[in-house]
């Protein structure tokens, strides 16, 4: 008799959200990006420990770095190193990425946002977008989109 597979349950691959991002700024173009990490932060990524909120993307030196990415480390991390939980964080992208988003930031003005961070194949991974600031006057908008798309829809759905 043959053993019949366990159905594992499949958790979400998502870490983390931004939902801030769509918020404050027009999202465009997005890319995923690997993150160099140490074994202490991937153990706090697995338990949820991470803030996205207020990180940053940059390029220096022809290489992406994210900073203000916050992942606090967990109550059983070893006690031979000293964590630190907001340290500035390498990005790996193939070369034409990185030249395509220097070209954006540098001549067409745009931001670099950390929109979200996942698990795709065991590695943990970063969705950046370019972006563009919104004005307040953007976000009201935005905001009335949204509700009468929510009115409709339950006008639509009570008749």
């Amino acid at each position: 008799m043959a053993k019949s597979k366990k159905d594992k349950k499949n958790p979400s691959s998502t870490i983390v959200l931004n939902k801030k991002a769509r918020h404050d700024y027009l999202l465009q173009d997005r890319f995923e990006a690997g993150i160099v990490l140490e074994g202490w932060e991937v153990k706090s990524l697995r338990a949820g420990k991470v803030q996205i909120r207020d990180s940053y993307v940059f390029i220096k030196d022809n290489e992406a770095w994210i900073s203000n990415l916050v992942i606090t480390p967990l109550e059983t991390a070893s006690t031979h190193i000293r964590p630190e939980p907001a340290r500035v964080r390498k990005l790996l992208l193939h070369r034409e990425e990185i030249n395509k988003l220097i070209g954006a930031v540098e001549r067409k003005g745009y931001t670099l946002v950390a929109t979200a961070m996942f698990w795709k194949k065991g590695r943990a991974k970063l969705e950046v977008a370019l972006a563009k600031g919104k004005k307040e006057h953007d976000k009201r908008a935005t905001e009335k989109e949204r509700d009468w798309k929510r009115e409709k829809a339950r006008i639509l759905k009570s008749s």
